[in-house]
């Protein structure tokens, strides 16, 4: 279902007359107030270590729970995108990011609720402080690191990040992907 056939109320006056205007807004007709549903932003992490393996998780929640993650989560209000990614890297893993760069964007759907959520996926090669104090915390059931050459996208539950880490293999000349884009 799209997510704005659940709003039939303005948030603004209150009126049943909010309506929709095209594929991504409505409109109210008593007070004119315009709804348009922009994609919420998330940050994704791709770290490595030393030994060039990229940090993944196990996912602890719905939706793909126990499939394969990155590193990431949410917006808040308020916040840069750098501390953003960092903010998420330290509550799932504990591991404190120390330089991030921001490589691509892809854009996806996430299911929260049973509202499927437009998404804009922001991806970060992030470097961090100490990985010995690796921890799995928030929604990460396991985190782990895996060999570049032994990551399969496919493995990855979430579509942007499937696909994210796919072009990051292939920046990195791997081509144990299923997809057949060029690296972004």
């Amino acid at each position: 279902m799209h997510p704005l056939h659940l709003f039939h109320y303005c948030p603004c006056c209150g009126s049943e007359q909010f309506l929709p205007q095209d594929e991504k807004s409505k409109r109210c007709v008593a007070c004119g107030f315009e709804y348009y549903l922009n994609p919420s932003s998330a940050y994704v992490a791709l770290i490595t270590d030393d030994q060039g393996r990229l940090l993944v998780e196990r996912r602890g929640r719905e939706p793909a729970k126990g499939t394969l993650d990155l590193p990431g989560g949410f917006a808040d209000m308020h916040e840069r995108a750098e501390d953003g990614v960092a903010r998420e890297v330290f509550e799932e893993t504990g591991l404190t990011v120390t330089r991030s760069r921001y490589l691509f964007s892809l854009p996806n759907n996430y299911l929260y609720a049973g509202l499927d959520i437009p998404t804009l996926d922001l991806f970060f090669l992030c470097e961090v402080k100490d990985t010995t104090l690796l921890h799995a915390g928030d929604d990460a059931d396991a985190c782990f690191w895996l060999p570049l050459s032994e990551i399969n996208p496919a493995d990855f539950g979430l579509h942007s990040i499937s696909r994210g880490v796919a072009f990051f293999l292939a920046s990195h000349g791997i081509s144990n992907t299923t997809d057949n884009h060029s690296f972004l």
